[in-house]
């Protein structure tokens, strides 16, 4: 709790100076275009503050993780130079897959080749999807607020306790806390590019290296994030299925559905917490279970998320058909 408190406040002092002096406006703005949710240009520096607590949370209090620590830096500083300047998909490509390589090459598992391959993969996407998700008020925020709360808490209480891995979890934690201090309904500031890719890494990072400790099975990490998983990988599959390009700016992800229907960004974020929380605690009760009993939980989470987002796509439906069926002036 201590560190979590104390990096809510250090990355809320940091982002109250970027907005109060204007470094805020000058780092980096988000102009609204067609996928935005948004209609005013709003400053995109979450970063700025999410991302040097973390890592000075990771050095000074889980030093094994300095990898990761790098790794964040790394990824945090090339996605600042795309928030600012722009760069080429394939070299911001090229730079998230450096890192996952380096994480999973310094810290491999004894796992088979094509197993561990595909956990990188996952994390690549991962980083990714974290950035496609950050585009409504409060949602980036506080998923990385419970999804690493969760983290925090399975790493310290089960069976095999991971202190290292629990105290950079709650450093995570309490910075999205901090931020989500001014990211909320109405949002002063968005994560950015630099913050977005640089927590999707972590959710990864960190999850993998739970379960290379044994903290966790590896079904834990993505059912904790599985709501953020379900929705940019659903909204991804069915843009290639219709042959769309699937990196150009869109709004046909679930939460932008949920805000653009009528339900709004607090709304949409409050119901977005209450399905985050629940996956969590079903997924922290199941670890002390039989692995029977742990993958019929995940399987059974995976169908209630399935539901929610058929619930989403009829309300969806029925707005859309009130909007068209309303007379034209």
């Amino acid at each position: 709790m201590l560190v979590a408190i104390t990096a809510a406040i250090g990355c809320a002092v940091m982002l109250w100076f970027l907005l109060t002096t204007g470094l805020a406006w000058r780092l980096a703005t988000d102009i609204p275009n067609e996928r935005s949710l948004h209609v005013r240009p709003t400053p995109r520096v979450g970063g700025w503050g999410v991302v040097p607590v973390v890592v000075l949370a990771i050095l000074l209090t889980a030093s094994s993780l300095w990898m990761i620590a790098c790794a964040v830096v790394f990824l945090a500083a090339m996605s600042q130079i795309d928030d600012r300047r722009g760069l080429p998909a394939h070299v911001r490509f090229a730079g998230h897959l450096a890192a996952v390589a380096v994480l999973v090459a310094l810290y491999p598992a004894d796992v088979p080749w094509w197993m561990l391959t595909s956990l990188a993969l996952l994390m690549l996407w991962l980083v990714n999807l974290y950035n496609f998700m950050d585009g409504a008020d409060g949602l980036a925020g506080g998923m990385a607020l419970f999804g690493f709360g969760g983290y925090a808490v399975a790493a310290l209480v089960t069976g095999h306790p991971v202190p290292q891995l629990g105290f950079a979890s709650a450093a995570v934690a309490g910075a999205a806390a901090g931020f989500l201090l001014f990211n909320f309904h109405p949002a002063r500031i968005f994560l950015g590019d630099a913050g977005s890719i640089p927590l999707g890494f972590l959710a990864g990072a960190l999850g993998y290296w739970g379960w290379r400790e044994g903290a966790w099975p590896i079904w834990f990490p993505a059912m904790v994030f599985a709501p953020f998983i379900g929705d940019a990988s659903v909204t991804l599959m069915r843009r290639l299925g219709r042959g769309e390009k699937f990196w150009q700016a869109h709004r046909e992800h679930y939460y932008q559905r949920m805000v653009r229907s009528g339900m709004g960004h607090a709304r949409t974020a409050l119901c977005w917490y209450v399905v985050m929380l629940a996956g969590i605690i079903l997924a922290i009760s199941a670890l002390g279970l039989s692995v029977q009993v742990q993958w019929s939980f995940v399987i059974a989470w995976a169908v209630v998320l399935m539901l929610i987002g058929v619930a989403i796509d009829c309300r969806w439906r029925r707005f859309q058909s009130i909007v068209y069926e309303q007379p034209k002036v």
